[in-house]
């Protein structure tokens, strides 16, 4: 019986033909990986994706954070006390590099079953545990951490630092959102907000509002409706952590308006193939460089010590 395909593409070490003459995606092709990476992705598809136009890029962010208005006097100009400038600031990308590099042996290649369609399959599955990864990356990069991955960047998690609440170890509860709504400051406050966390959280919080003695307690067990808090979506993200604090089974909750958060690609998806020909095996490598930052950090809210398993 023909071993099943993708069983095969699960194994530590694969290989293939060439995805394309001459070894790299020609820029049709580059634009379709990109857009499979997008779409695979769950974080990635929430937030601000953005291509960069160079390996380091700024962008500029301006507001008015304290009062304009002045009491006037007619026909005479504002003194200069009175005066208003906006604040001026911007944030910094710098590309990092990341790879992902597969093998096949010659013997997979002969034993395929997909024929002309294996290297559709290929940048289909690579496209997916590469956004899986970027995914991974963004939320929990920490350069102190000591996975080689999450050191390349600090995460949007580690990112948080100018509003935050202690959660203390419990279950993800309406207090919990309560009070980071309530820390969040009001002029960052509107309907775009959202709630982000892993799933175990989101799964606890939804208990909580099934065990309400309600109609609308027993619907939440019976449906897979959007869980809200005051109207705000609570929403799981597959690579957020569980394995935090001292007890290795916290999570983190981030509350902000996910636009807020941007993810800046060097455009260039590049995919390279080669051939080592003494250990009979093809090679396909995938690079990408990029950044992760909140547009104005000071918008967002972090809660800790939140139980995550």
């Amino acid at each position: 019986m023909a071993t099943d395909n993708r069983t095969l593409l699960q194994k530590a070490d694969l290989a293939i033909a060439n995805l394309t003459s001459g070894g790299l995606l020609q820029p049709q092709q580059t634009d379709s990986f990109f857009r499979i990476m997008i779409k695979k992705a769950v974080l990635m598809n929430l937030i601000t994706v953005t291509p960069m136009r160079g390996p380091t890029e700024r962008r500029d962010k301006t507001r008015f954070g304290s009062r304009v208005l002045k009491p006037g006097t007619e026909a005479t100009a504002l003194p200069v006390g009175y005066r208003s400038t906006p604040d001026l600031s911007f944030i910094q990308l710098t590309a990092k590099l990341v790879k992902a590099e597969v093998r096949l042996s010659d013997e997979v290649l002969e034993d395929q079953i997909e024929r002309g369609e294996f290297q559709n399959t290929i940048v289909e599955l690579l496209a997916q545990a590469v956004a899986r990864d970027v995914d991974f990356l963004i939320a929990q990069g920490d350069t102190t951490s000591t996975d080689p991955l999450l050191g390349v960047l600090n995460g949007f998690i580690k990112q948080g630092v100018s509003n935050t609440v202690a959660a203390g170890g419990t279950k993800l509860n309406k207090g919990v959102l309560r009070d980071m709504l309530k820390t969040m400051p009001d002029e960052f406050v509107d309907e775009n907000l959202m709630y982000i966390t892993n799933r175990q959280a989101k799964i606890d919080y939804k208990d909580s509002l099934a065990d309400r003695a309600t109609p609308g307690g027993d619907a939440w067990l019976a449906t897979r409706a959007d869980v809200t808090y005051s109207d705000y979506k609570v929403v799981s993200i597959p690579e957020f952590p569980n394995n935090l604090g001292t007890g290795t089974n916290e999570t983190r909750v981030i509350l902000t308006d996910p636009k807020n958060m941007l993810l800046g690609v060097l455009r260039e998806v590049k995919v390279k193939t080669g051939e080592d020909i003494s250990a009979g095996q093809m090679i396909v490598v995938v690079a990408m460089r990029l950044d992760a930052e909140y547009m104005h950090e000071p918008a967002s809210v972090l809660a800790t010590g939140v139980f995550g398993v």
